[in-house]
């Protein structure tokens, strides 16, 4: 098997799920690719939407001690939930984890499917998560996470693709060589902080304006950045310069 190594898929939080779908699909012009029923059994309902040929989820506690509600509930609302990353390797990836002090929150094991969830204490901003469905080495192959039709849904005409995530900390640099250990990749330090390539979507770090250590930008190639943002004000949605805030995150746009 060949080796690999991708930021796949970002997931977030959300109350109104049904708002957030119609919303997303309408604004930055995606559809919904898949909702998972086997979610439930963490308290959750979810909805994925494929940007390009990564994926942001979003998912939605519909019960009162779901982890993911406490995460809003701690976070004041701001902030993505995790960082998935697919991989050849997963439960090694896992073990490496755990020797470094990382410690693992939860294993997922499908049909084809193999994932390790790491402990979002130990991860500082974001759960990490490696896991890899069977076939795909082929990124436009099966991926479980997605549904078995979710090529069908990848549409580019408004939002081309996921192309980075921003980490923001009072110590950029500190946080950044953290997850450099635990993805086991280059961290490459900069003035405002720094960042790590990886495949598909790539990772920075920058200082943010608040004590915690939060996931709080998606930044998006878009081919219509004017038709994104009249239809975000539209619908009541904060738009700056700096990007769309939108379900407990930035969107910033890029051309």
């Amino acid at each position: 098997m060949a080796d690999y190594f991708r930021l796949r898929q970002i997931c977030l939080v959300a109350r109104d799920l049904a708002r957030v779908i119609a919303d997303m699909q309408a604004i930055f012009g995606v559809n919904l690719a898949y909702q998972d029923a086997n979610v439930r059994r963490y308290g959750l309902e979810n909805a994925l939407f494929p940007l390009g040929l990564a994926f942001v989820e979003v998912v939605s506690p519909v019960e009162a001690d779901a982890a993911a509600g406490r995460f809003l509930e701690r976070s004041g609302g701001i902030g993505g939930y995790m960082a998935i990353f697919n991989c050849s390797d997963p439960e090694r990836r896992g073990r490496h984890a755990n020797a470094i002090g990382v410690r693992t929150a939860h294993t997922i094991d499908h049909d084809g499917f193999h994932a390790v969830q790491l402990h979002p204490r130990d991860c500082r901003a974001a759960m990490i998560e490696f896991d890899r469905t069977e076939g795909e080495e082929d990124v436009r192959g099966p991926y479980h996470p997605a549904g078995p039709r979710w090529l069908d849904a990848v549409r580019t005409d408004i939002t081309k693709r996921l192309a980075e995530i921003v980490i923001e900390s009072p110590n950029p640099g500190d946080i950044g060589r953290h997850w450099a250990r635990i993805l086991e990749k280059p961290f490459a330090a900069g003035d405002a902080g720094g960042r790590i390539d990886v495949d598909m979507t790539a990772i920075r770090f920058a200082t943010g304006p608040v004590a915690r250590e939060t996931l709080r930008t998606l930044v998006i190639e878009v081919a219509d950045r004017g038709g994104i943002e009249r239809c975000a004000r539209e619908r009541a949605y904060s738009v700056s310069e700096r990007g769309i805030e939108f379900c407990g995150v930035r969107f910033e746009l890029t051309d």
